[in-house]
């Protein structure tokens, strides 16, 4: 169990300090699911909240008569579509309580409490920078996605390389799980700054606000790379078709070329009994450079057509 006063910096404080601060400030808390069922009654937030961190499937948040409450479901940026952490919280006007077995909610905090200071504290700010922490790190990640994508674009363009599909299509995946994350927090977001209960002051909300316009730049970035990932499928399959097309065209032009040689063939292998060619002197060294003549022809006519 952990409290948090939230002053020029985050404050750490014990309940005796939380209470003998009589609400001058407020506060931020984290608590186990078991020391929120032992205690909730001491927030007086007028919730009765059974949280099953198992139960927990996206990130939301709901309005109540005296509090607004919600659930976290934030997936590992090490590995999107595998782990996650699970959390829920509970808020009115004078802080907000963290419900949290993971300890992520924790170590969010601790990071905020290490790199930020306020001018005008307030629960508005601290959401702003705790819902920043979530998305902190995405901008980044998405550079080095794309960056890889590109290194796997100029791989299939290349003559020598297929590029890894493979590849484009776990990145695909990972930012299709990043896309839902994103719509679930904006939705998230758009109800706290809705302010239904009037928890949070008018002018504070440009915090809400901003942390919007973050979102929405996040997602047009996330959107963007996924439609990249598909370029690059579709680049991919094209290149797959040039490579068919260019061994059809060699298959087409080598069957073309052997055709009259063919004819030739057939035709002197009939063997009739009056063919003067049969018992010509240079009958043979005549059918060799007729051949040579005809393959000659077709070549030089193929280059012409570009054909090959």
């Amino acid at each position: 169990m952990n409290y948090y006063l939230l002053a020029e910096t985050i404050q750490t404080c014990t309940e005796e300090e939380l209470s003998n601060d009589k609400g001058r400030h407020q506060y931020a808390a984290v608590l186990t699911t078991k020391e929120w069922e032992s205690s909730r009654d001491r927030f007086d937030m007028g919730i009765e909240m059974d949280l099953d961190a198992g139960n927990i499937h996206n990130t939301k948040a709901e309005v109540n008569y005296d509090s607004l409450t919600g659930t976290f479901l934030l997936p590992d940026r090490e590995n999107l579509r595998e782990r996650d952490y699970r959390f829920a919280f509970a808020l009115d006007e004078k802080g907000i309580v963290f419900i949290d077995d993971s300890g992520r909610a924790e170590q969010m905090i601790d990071a905020i409490r290490r790199t930020k200071r306020w001018r005008e504290p307030s629960l508005e700010r601290f959401l702003y920078d705790f819902l920043e922490q979530i998305v902190d790190r995405d901008l980044p990640m998405m550079e080095r996605y794309e960056k890889e994508l590109d290194r796997i674009e100029d791989t299939i363009l290349s003559s020598q390389g297929e590029g890894n599909l493979a590849r484009v299509n776990e990145i695909r995946g990972d930012i299709r799980e990043l896309l839902v994350h994103y719509e679930q927090i904006i939705d998230m977001t758009q109800e706290l700054e809705e302010n239904e209960n009037g928890f949070f002051e008018e002018k504070n909300l440009r915090y809400l606000h901003l942390f919007m316009n973050l979102m929405a730049r996040r997602h047009d970035t996330a959107v963007a790379l996924r439609d990249y990932t598909m370029q690059i499928r579709d680049l991919y399959n094209s290149q797959l078709d040039v490579r068919q097309n260019r061994t059809m065209t060699l298959l087409t032009v080598v069957t073309t070329i052997f055709m009259p040689l063919t004819l030739i063939v057939g035709w002197y292998g009939m063997n009739f009994r009056y063919m003067p060619e049969l018992e010509w002197r240079f009958g043979y060294l005549a059918v060799i450079v007729v051949s040579l003549l005809v393959v000659v022809f077709c070549l030089v006519l193929f280059k012409k057509k570009k054909w090959l």
